[in-house]
């Protein structure tokens, strides 16, 4: 078979994948999608993706437009556009975390200005403030009271997307200065670490200084994490978690997960997990 890994920016992740494809003998190719272009109302792609694509573009719309692309010529990828959709907007997510059962923090949404004080005030300071879609903790705000929030939202309110005159709101979870990363591969959790918040940092992103450290997780957060990945519709996720007074929260769930820094800590080769799980969809 053939394999392709498309990107928009070559990550060590893409480089390690690659390197473990050509160890199994997958015949494999690195494509920059910034290159490409497409006939969308023609009847086929250009014969160069092979039997399967493992999509790996950062940029949430560029991945969820290509992945769509690619599925309407016909072309298998790994994670399906659904999933991306699902994954990439955090409304969607925790909407469906939340009907599925699956313990999460309390979040609401506010459609506009009018109403993002009042919204705050019902969930209780402090606030934390996202953006529907992003990743590596950019544009996540900490309000710890009304004047903070005013503040930030008047910020947005000066931004040109209309989706940032939306706004996203969810608990302040009081945990360790740390988060769960874990790493689902086709219904299998492959790698799970702790992800220890950096200095004065709240937020734990490696992305952000936070550094990792192995675990193995226990039944009921295995439960928890094999759920939320299911839900999302599989493949190949990162299920991020929080421990609380009340047990575990899933707060995000990440479509083109990043490892490098689950792999500093593990021992399983986590690329090679993910591309053994690539051929068997293929197969399927």
């Amino acid at each position: 078979m053939k394999l392709s890994i498309t990107f928009d920016r070559l990550r060590w992740e893409e480089k390690w994948l690659i390197q473990e494809a050509e160890k199994l003998g997958c015949a494999t190719e690195l494509i920059d999608v910034k290159n490409l272009f497409f006939d969308v109302t023609g009847n086929s792609a250009k014969n160069e993706f092979g039997d399967v694509v493992l999509q790996r573009c950062i940029s949430y719309y560029r991945s969820l437009f290509l992945t769509k692309i690619l599925e309407n010529f016909g072309i298998q990828v790994v994670n399906t556009s659904k999933v991306s959709e699902t994954c990439g907007n955090k409304l969607v997510t925790s909407m469906l975390l939340a009907k599925a059962g699956i313990p999460t923090p309390k979040t609401y949404v506010s459609l506009s200005s009018e109403s993002v004080a009042e919204a705050a005030d019902s969930l209780g300071y402090p606030v934390v403030m996202k953006p529907f879609v992003g990743s590596w903790g950019r544009m996540i705000s900490l309000a710890n009271d009304a004047q903070t929030l005013a503040t930030i939202v008047e910020l947005k309110e000066s931004l040109q997307n209309p989706i940032e005159h939306m706004y996203y709101l969810q608990e302040f979870v009081k945990r360790p200065p740390r988060d769960i990363r874990a790493i689902v591969v086709g219904g299998e959790i492959v790698a799970s670490v702790y992800r220890n918040a950096g200095g004065t940092e709240w937020r734990t992103n490696v992305a952000r200084g936070a550094t990792t450290t192995a675990f193995k997780p226990d039944k009921e957060l295995r439960e928890i994490v094999l759920k939320a990945a299911e839900v999302v519709g599989g493949g190949v996720l990162g299920v991020d978690a929080m421990e609380s007074k009340d047990g575990y929260l899933v707060h995000e769930v990440n479509n083109t997960v990043e490892f490098k820094g689950a792999q500093a800590a593990s021992t399983t080769r986590i690329a090679k997990k993910i591309i053994e799980y690539v051929i068997r969809s293929e197969k399927r």
